[in-house]
């Protein structure tokens, strides 16, 4: 039976991590996170364009994720089920800094009332690990597991400024930063500088940079030996809170809450 062609992603991963990389195990994980707000359900050869894979291969992927119930279809469109929910479930179960860190944005929120998160930095994404808030904040896909590029979120600049000054300037080097909103910076040098001031100052203030009318405000979280473990945001729409608003109010009580979560961190 001849091989199926490996795509550039496919060969690069091989390449990377060595013989032993499982490359139908990592195709079944990128056709699962091919779905997502904008595209919660497509045909088989949407799912294939979008993971760059042969027809074939995502066929055969979409086959044994319906039969282990992770998706469904209608004969013609497939979704993902509920059940994709369980593998977020099993890490939030089993990782402690998780449940911890869910606790503290839940006091956050209901001190604040305003929507508060943690995240913790993967690839070139941010990724919420805890979230909590009114429900008039928390919008529609905005939860535990949502990612968002690391350049343009108050916390992704956080994490970044762990970065030594070479591995940021890669990091910027790497990535293509796009105007999300009309205030969106996007200039690489401007980025570093907005990064390592941040750093400097402890706190990152972003100006719907991500959303246009929304404002957001994030400190790190250190462990005991001053390590970046993760980081805590809140976040206000611009009409109800004022930047003044964020720093005189926000910052004192992220950072209090911070500093308590610092020593339980490992």
């Amino acid at each position: 039976m001849p091989r199926v062609r490996r795509s550039e992603t496919d060969q690069r991963l091989v390449d990377e991590h060595g013989p032993d990389f499982s490359e139908a195990l990592a195709r079944g994980m990128r056709v699962i996170a091919a779905f997502g707000a904008e595209r919660r359900a497509m045909t088989l050869a949407d799912v294939a364009r979008a993971v760059d894979l042969p027809r074939a291969t995502v066929r055969r992927a979409l086959y044994t994720l319906d039969r282990l119930g992770y998706v469904r279809s209608d004969g013609r469109m497939f979704q993902l089920t509920p059940k994709v929910l369980s593998l977020a479930t099993a890490y939030l179960a089993s990782n402690s800094l998780s449940a911890t860190l869910q606790q503290a944005v839940e006091r956050v929120a209901a001190q604040l009332n305003e929507a508060c998160s943690a995240a913790i930095l993967d690839g070139d994404d941010i990724v919420f690990i805890a979230r909590a808030g009114p429900t008039r904040l928390l919008g529609v896909g905005v939860d535990v597991g949502y990612r968002i590029p690391a350049y343009c979120s108050s916390m992704g600049r956080v994490l970044l400024g762990a970065l030594d000054d070479g591995d940021l300037v890669s990091f910027l080097a790497r990535i293509r930063p796009e105007p999300l909103t009309p205030h969106t910076l996007v200039d690489r040098a401007a980025l570093a500088g907005a990064i390592r001031r941040d750093r400097e100052r402890g706190y990152s203030l972003v100006d719907q940079e991500a959303e246009v009318g929304y404002r957001s405000l994030a400190v790190p979280v250190r462990r005991y030996d001053g390590r970046i473990v993760c980081a805590l945001n809140a976040g206000a729409n611009v009409d109800r809170v004022t930047v003044e608003r964020m720093l005189e109010s926000v910052l004192p009580v992220l950072r209090d809450v911070a500093a308590i979560l610092g020593p339980q961190m490992v």
